[in-house]
Formats: structure tokens, sequence, C-alpha cells
């Protein structure tokens, strides 16, 4: 599958107010990256630092969401995700080529 294939898929299952595009999608794509993180702490306050294959499947169950959100916001300002990963790879051989991939800054 592609980025994009996926992108369609996703949108098939966008149910929210048109209204509140590109608002809805952001604050759920927070959201979800919230709960990826909150399972990575938990293995290390509960497990050990012990990433077991369920842990790390469950983990990845909700990295699928964080791409869910990331579709149908790319979607709302108009990309595909083809397009936004493009820019990504685009902007940081830009900077490895500037010799400015290490540091901060939106504009490096």
């Amino acid at each position: 599958m592609t980025l994009n294939e996926y992108q369609d898929g996703a949108r098939s299952t966008a149910i929210y107010p048109q209204s509140r595009q590109i608002i809805y999608p952001t604050l759920g794509l927070t959201g979800e990256a919230g709960e990826v993180a909150d399972k990575v702490k938990k293995v290390i306050r509960d497990n050990n630092d012990e990433f077991t294959d369920e842990r790390k499947r469950q983990i990845a169950l909700e990295l699928g969401d964080v791409l869910w959100y990331a579709a149908s916001l790319a979607h709302d300002l108009g990309y595909t995700l083809d397009e936004v990963a493009q820019m990504n790879l685009d902007k940081l051989a830009s900077r490895m080529q500037r010799d400015k991939i290490h540091g901060s800054g939106d504009n490096r």
C-alpha cells in the first residue's frame, strides 16, 4: 500500500464536521501521539523497560491512529501524504547538505 492509498482509505472513515476541518484532526493527532507516549512510558514504569512483542503491537496500533489523523490533516490542508512525505525528505536533505541537521528551529 502506498501512502496515498492509505490516505484514501482513511478518508472513507473520516467522520467529523466540515466546519472543523484542520482543527479536529490536529487535536486528534496530539491526543493519539500522547497515547503512544503513554504506552511507552508504562513499559518503563511497569515492565522494566521490556518491550515485549505484544507491547510493541499495542504501540503500533496507537501509531496507526496517529497516521490516520496525520492523513486527515494533510487532506484538510490540501496535500497528499506522498506530498507531505516528499516535502519532509527534501527539507531534511537540504539540512544535511548545508550541515544544519543538528540544532533546532524550523528554518535552519
